[in-house]
Order: structure tokens, then sequence, then C-alpha cells
């Protein structure tokens, strides 16, 4: 099996998909409306820092 050597760079049109799916991403984790105090609330608050650090 051949092996495709990877690109350097990403392209504009690949850059663009990747902004689009962490923006649908970001508005899934942040879009619910809970309770401050609620551990759902916190639990998604620390999974959202971790992706943005991610990403």
């Amino acid at each position: 099996m051949a092996r495709s050597k990877l690109s350097k760079q990403l392209s504009q049109a690949e850059i663009e998909r990747f902004l689009v799916a962490a923006e649908a991403l970001h508005k899934s984790i942040v879009k619910p409306l809970i309770s401050h105090h609620c551990d759902h609330y916190r639990s998604t608050r620390i999974l959202h820092e971790a992706l943005l650090k991610a990403v």
C-alpha cells in the first residue's frame, strides 16, 4: 500500500472548514442554558477550556 506525502500546510479551504467545525463545537458547548451553580455547567466549562487550549 503506497503512502501519500502529507502536506506541510493546510489549504485555505481546509482552514475554513476547520474554523466552521470549531465554531459549531463551541456553540454546542456554550449554547445550553443551564444554571451556573449546576455541576453540568461546571463540567461544560472545563470541557470548553480544554478544547480551546487544544484548538
